[in-house]
């Protein structure tokens, strides 16, 4: 391969790596995650008045019955493999930013 093929690789693949960077640090920013949390403690709280509901009618409990969720979990191996992947290119991408950064820096002082 010749030197142009090689930079237009190496920039294209920076550009990706950079734009994915950007996408989780959006995704993070945005509080996808907080949501996330947020509502699984809502399910939560339904559960438990439900659970608190059944009591006072005097019904059989069965704790696993509220322990439950009725979301399906749609992970295969594909999915697992996809996401183990991102996490190696999150902590590979951090570290360039990381050492971008320092760089930047040196080159400031």
């Amino acid at each position: 391969m010749n030197r142009k093929k090689l930079g237009k690789i190496f920039r294209f693949t920076t550009l990706t790596l950079f734009i994915t960077f950007v996408a989780l640090y959006i995704s993070q920013s945005a509080g996808y995650v907080e949501y996330e949390n947020r509502k699984q403690v809502a399910l939560t709280q339904n559960q438990i008045k439900k659970f608190e509901a059944d009591v006072k009618k005097g019904k059989q409990v069965d704790i696993e019955k509220y322990l439950k969720t009725n979301e399906k979990n749609y992970q295969n191996n594909i999915s697992k493999v996809g996401l183990k992947v991102s996490k190696i290119m999150e902590k590979g991408v951090n570290k360039a930013v990381d050492v971008s950064f320092k760089f930047l820096g040196k080159l400031s002082e």
